[in-house]
């Protein structure tokens, strides 16, 4: 092709043949635009094979178009003089054009080369059905799809900023100190102070995502690649890292109140925070670091806002998939490994590492469910009384990974009580919302999840009881105890206490006479 003369060069892609330009996300451009695309410096082309089957489609459209226009005209002057109101005879014949196009469209962009592969590929990943709980919770859903789309235009500016990355870590532009964290340029104040603390245990990422523009998991994972130079030592390529990244947030599921992507940028920026203990920093090798910070980062991902034993009772597929043994984190799993071969992350590394790799990060997210906690913690428990840990050995420092990612996940008591009540409020309301679908479709009632029977003190109160407070306890005693160690149980202490508080009010308040009335 010769629009690609001159434009290609090893550097700025190394996996990539000249015949197979990088693709941007096809919805930024209008779909016959034959010149090339220019991002951050970096020139693209569209393939010839994609853009005849684009050209061939808007043909045939265009010409059924001006024929049901001009069979339309005729049809509608011998109604006029008929004066009679007739069905349009025309009209499920454009609805059959429209298929056939739509069919078309699909199937050219479902090739390898399709400029719009990666929309669609993102749009099948997802195996579970989004549940339709608008018959529980009524919403504005135009409101909703304005949201959707304001996000992925913040996605498709935010791409150029990635490109230039691109190229500046390829040496292509000069290297200075100022350019290590090289968002910080693009998201001026508030946002890059915040990156600039962002191993503080009191980061709000509630703050920091609408600073981001709803960007906040994909800003925090880049920024924490570039402080522990993953980047440069995996040979990692900034734009499929940034790729990844993108389909892991579009794959959260921004109705969920808890189990979305917010959630999971505040474990990531929890489990940088336990990355850095003294005790685990000094021991740890770039690949852990890598997998600790994957593994939370895709943890939840595509998680339904309904726990395993609702998929079991409803006879979900991904129940009978896993043989009712850790659903969701057996599909957040198996969901992270197939945004990684479709983004192609790995594919630089041997096949046996990048298998190795996909193991691990399996091994990690496994680790999150909470049915396994005890098996963890008496193992956890164990090492400490006999003192045997040797952060020396993989197999310890993989465990510790495992025990560090539990602690991220549920490591909202901990956290100061702004941020700590209003993550409560969020996983009770949840918790609530699966509990009015299974009332509605006369189902038993999970645990938990009844508004009418529990409150959200009362299931604080025993989720710090039974859950958080023996986990970082354990975790207390590994650390030795650390400053950040000793700031979490202080804030679990005090967030039990409050919580308490509130549900010995509740408990000791009087009956409103107008709730017994109705």
């Amino acid at each position: 092709m010769p629009v690609l003369k001159g434009l290609w060069s090893p550097e700025l892609c190394q996996d990539e043949p000249p015949s197979s330009p990088v693709w941007g996300r096809a919805s930024a451009r209008p779909p016959l635009k034959t010149s090339p695309v220019t991002c951050g410096g970096l020139a693209l082309a569209l393939e010839l094979q994609a853009l005849m089957r684009q050209l061939r489609v808007a043909w045939r459209a265009c010409r059924g178009r001006s024929q049901k226009s001009e069979r339309r005209q005729a049809w509608v002057e011998g109604v006029e003089d008929d004066g009679e109101e007739k069905e349009d005879p025309f009209h499920h014949q454009e609805e059959q054009v429209q298929h056939e196009d739509s069919s078309a469209h699909l199937e050219g962009a479902s090739t390898p080369n399709g400029c719009l592969s990666s929309v669609l590929l993102a749009e099948r990943r997802g195996s579970y059905p989004l549940m339709d709980k608008h018959i529980v919770k009524t919403c504005d859903q135009q409101r909703e799809l304005e949201s959707v789309r304001r996000k992925k235009v913040n996605t498709l500016l935010s791409f150029q900023r990635y490109c230039h990355a691109s190229r500046l870590l390829r040496g292509l532009l000069p290297w200075t100190p100022e350019s290590l964290h090289l968002l910080d340029y693009d998201y001026l104040g508030q946002a890059a102070h915040m990156l600039s603390k962002v191993g503080s245990w009191n980061f709000d990422i509630f703050l920091f995502d609408r600073l981001t523009n709803g960007n906040s998991l994909v800003t925090l994972m880049c920024h924490l690649f570039n402080i522990y130079g993953l980047v440069q030592h995996l040979q990692l390529d900034m734009v499929k890292l940034h790729r990844f990244l993108s389909m892991v947030r579009s794959d959260y599921h921004f109705q969920n109140p808890y189990h979305n992507a917010v959630h999971a940028a505040d474990v990531t920026q929890a489990m940088y925070c336990y990355l850095q203990e003294p005790k685990l920093a000094e021991q740890l090798s770039p690949l852990d670091v890598f997998l600790g910070l994957m593994a939370a980062a895709a943890h939840d991902v595509d998680h339904p806002g309904v726990n395993q034993p609702f998929l079991i009772k409803t006879q979900h597929h991904l129940a009978s998939l896993y043989q009712n043994t850790s659903v969701l984190e057996s599909h957040h799993w198996r969901s992270t490994v197939g945004m990684l071969r479709e983004s192609q992350l790995l594919s630089h590394l041997p096949a046996d590492m990048s298998q190795e790799i996909e193991q691990q990060l399996g091994s990690l997210i496994l680790a999150t469910d909470i049915s396994r906690q005890n098996e963890f913690l008496l193992t956890f428990r164990a090492h400490q009384d006999n003192q045997d840990l040797d952060l020396r050995m993989a197999s310890h420092r993989h465990f510790i990974l495992q025990i560090g990612l539990k602690c991220a996940d549920v490591c909202n008591p901990c956290r100061v009580w702004p941020l700590s009540k209003q993550w409560s409020e969020r996983v009770c309301e949840e918790f609530f919302m699966q509990g009015d679908l299974e009332r509605k479709f006369n189902l038993e009632i999970s645990p938990l999840c009844d508004q009418q029977a529990h409150s959200v003190p009362a299931i604080q109160s025993g989720f710090i009881s039974y859950i958080v407070e023996p986990l970082f306890a354990e975790w207390h005693r590994f650390t030795e105890p650390s400053a950040l160690s000793r700031t979490m149980t202080a804030h679990l202490r005090r967030n039990k206490a409050h919580w308490n508080r509130l549900l010995h009010d509740a408990q000791t308040r009087p009956p409103d006479p107008e709730e017994d009335v109705r």
